[in-house]
């Protein structure tokens, strides 16, 4: 049955939609033409596609376009009670899953309304949570967000980036833990990567773009990333280059230093395809160069964790339902690769490497399903969750003793465990 209330607002807006439409001039339509592969394709309104910050005419058109949706949106009826109605149901307290890092516990909290969650720290489980970063501090309309964290592995230091706008570039700053100070370094031109520490705190990893031609930061091409390692204390125009392939500059790269601060894996990207190559340098040998692990981009291989020279990957190599293996550095071959926790009948979404144990998060029928395997690949037991619903979290590292996981479902609200 139709409710009599929503039959009134599509008649009225209707009619709103009719009055405006007769009242908008046309958008300006230019000639531009393109042909591609013997086709010609008409593209009259590329001339929006220049930055709005340097166009006074597509600024102009903006302008325009947000007066004509206003007085849309104003001639809603009854839409300062939809307001209000959806403002009461949405404010109420949100708690991001709890996350352990340089023997700290973190977590992100929105007290309703904000339009930003805060990272909160604590010591341990039963101290006072206190504020390490709120990102509504940072602007008055909530458009300059926390983009990223990654935090040493000492305790010392957080490295957090910057995001406004929503852009992809993201400005990546350090703050002393303890003491709240704000470091001088600044890494700049960052997109789609994190930085990744040594074990010491002394500094990081990370894979940048070349400074874009100014006035063309937001149309430039994701191509010539290279990763550096950036000492703590030094300008980034210091940091030295660790990789860098000139002759391959649509690859990107993410960087991931192994617990045991022995190596760096560079894991190797063409755009969103989840097939990647993989290579890993030696940090006790300085000077050593990155090696090739993956020479591919035929399959999955996300990194999971290590044991000396023997390194963890969940892939889809002969498995679409992906499955764990073992790949020693000195038998790096296919035909050598160790299958620790073979394909199951459901989706593996997820692995993590926590307390020696692997947990191995799959997906059935729309529902989460958790269990941990041994380092062997022996199946040890399930984690047996409240009911049918979706479970996320369950990180850490190998030498942590526990693991937080948030659960939720249709009659279950998120709750952590």
């Amino acid at each position: 049955m139709t409710h009599p209330f929503c039959c009134l607002t599509v008649t009225v807006l209707l009619s709103v939609c009719s009055q405006l439409k007769a009242e908008v001039p046309m958008t300006q339509r230019i000639a531009q033409e393109d042909t591609f592969h013997g086709t010609v394709v008409q593209d009259p309104y590329r001339w929006l596609e220049d930055d709005v910050r340097e166009s006074t005419d597509v600024a102009a058109w903006v302008k325009e376009q947000n007066v004509l949706t206003n007085a849309f949106l104003e001639a809603i009826p009854d839409r300062e009670k939809i307001k209000q109605r959806i403002t009461e149901l949405w404010d109420f307290e949100k708690y991001g899953t709890p996350f352990k890092a340089g023997g700290r516990i973190y977590f992100y909290k929105n007290d309703g309304l904000q339009n930003q969650y805060v990272l909160y720290v604590q010591n341990s489980i039963a101290d006072e949570p206190m504020v390490l970063l709120d990102p509504n501090t940072w602007s008055e309309d909530g458009t300059v967000a926390l983009g990223g964290t990654s935090f040493s592995d000492d305790g010392r230091y957080l490295a957090y980036s910057i995001q406004e706008a929503g852009s992809d570039w993201r400005n990546w700053k350090v703050r002393h833990i303890e003491t709240g100070e704000e470091l001088s370094d600044e890494i700049q031109w960052i997109k789609f990567n994190s930085p990744s520490w040594t074990p010491d705190g002394d500094g990081f990893f990370y894979a940048r773009f070349p400074e874009p031609v100014e006035g063309e930061e937001f149309q430039s091409t994701n191509t010539n990333q290279k990763v550096y390692y950036h000492k703590i204390g030094t300008k980034q125009a210091e940091d030295v280059l660790v990789f860098h392939r000139p002759d391959e500059p649509e690859w990107g790269y993410s960087c991931h230093v192994t617990e045991d601060g022995n190596y760096l894996i560079i894991t190797v990207h063409v755009g969103t395809d989840e097939r990647y190559r993989v290579f890993y340098k030696n940090l006790r040998e300085p000077y050593g160069m990155p090696v090739s692990l993956i020479d591919t981009f035929e399959h999955d291989y996300s990194f999971i964790g290590n044991d000396r020279d023997t390194f963890y990957f969940k892939t889809d190599r002969n498995a679409p339902r992906k499955r764990v293996v073992a790949i020693n550095t000195r038998q790096p071959d296919v035909e050598h690769h160790r299958e620790l926790i073979p394909q199951q009948a459901t989706v593996m979404t997820g692995v993590n490497l926590v307390g020696n144990l692997f947990v191995v998060e799959s997906l059935e029928d729309a529902k989460t399903q958790v269990a941990l395997y041994k380092l062997d690949g022996t199946f040890l037991r399930t984690i047996d969750l409240p009911g049918i619903g979706s479970a996320s979290g369950f990180g850490g590292q190998r030498s942590d003793t526990e693991t937080y996981y948030s659960y939720s479902s249709f009659d279950t609200p998120p709750s952590i465990y």
